[in-house]
């Protein structure tokens, strides 16, 4: 019979050692990318792929989701009288909440696990060795300029979100429902603040990007060369970018918004 303490012992051996060399590779890609910015061109190539295939899926979400906050608030605010404030009620969701957080799961979702097949099938196809052997660091010429297209596309495409969200609670709570115009844009304007709203809502979809990229990146870069290895290392993406996304927005939410 295995002894569960022993079980547990072991397992929590394999994580600390697995979370230190997650580290000390983040660590690697940051030093690999010292000359990057001298090559803009991988930097851009990138964002393209990664941002601009993510914008469709991106857009739609956050008008849907516009369109909910528009209903449901409009339901929740009118037992009070208050659907005047409908408007800075759907911004500060998006902008605080909603944007950054939905953002990076469809990221991952969409963007993360094309990168972490993209990456593991290089390796299973041999060509991150090939890359060794003519003495390219796969580090600074793969890892890299996917990394810092992530950390760029990623608070560009919560922007996106939150702006289509705000025309779709606008949508519902103005056009279809009958919520005062000058009413909803008004107190928008003067309930969301730029630095304790929209500047902490930019820092969370920042730190989301470093998180889901490097998670792609690395577990692409560690899959099994094989196409089961690759399978798993897509499916260990998702869940482990969505629960360090939900995670990280609690912390980071409890010291923004105390």
């Amino acid at each position: 019979m295995p002894n569960p303490l022993a079980t547990l012992g072991g397992w929590m051996r394999a994580s600390i050692a697995g979370t230190g060399y997650a580290a000390r590779t983040f660590v690697a890609v940051l030093r690999a990318s010292g000359g990057l910015w001298r090559r803009p061109r991988l930097i851009s190539d990138q964002i393209h792929f990664i941002g601009n295939y993510s914008l469709v899926i991106i857009a739609v979400s956050g008008l849907f989701v516009g369109f909910v906050l528009g209903l449901q608030g409009y339901n929740i605010l009118n037992r009070y009288g208050s659907e005047q404030v409908l408007g800075v009620m759907v911004a500060l969701s998006l902008v605080r909440e909603l944007g950054p957080v939905v953002t990076a799961l469809l990221f991952a979702g969409r963007a993360g696990t094309s990168l972490t097949a993209e990456i593991g099938l290089m390796k299973a196809g041999e060509q991150l060795a090939a890359m060794e052997m003519m003495a390219v660091n796969p580090l600074e010429r793969v890892l890299a300029p996917r990394f810092w297209a992530g950390v760029i596309a990623m608070p560009v495409l919560a922007a996106v979100f939150s702006a289509v969200g705000v025309v779709g609670g606008y949508i519902v709570g103005v056009q279809l429902i009958g919520v005062d115009d000058g009413a909803f844009w008004s107190q928008m304007q003067n309930g969301v603040d730029l630095w304790d709203d929209i500047a902490n809502g930019v820092i969370k979809s920042v730190v989301f990007g470093f998180a889901v990229t490097f998670t792609a990146l690395f577990q692409g870069y560690e899959a099994q060369p094989t196409p089961e290895g690759v399978a798993r290392a897509t499916t260990r993406t998702v869940v482990i970018a969505s629960l360090l996304v939900l995670w990280l927005d609690f912390v980071l939410t409890a010291f923004m918004f105390k």
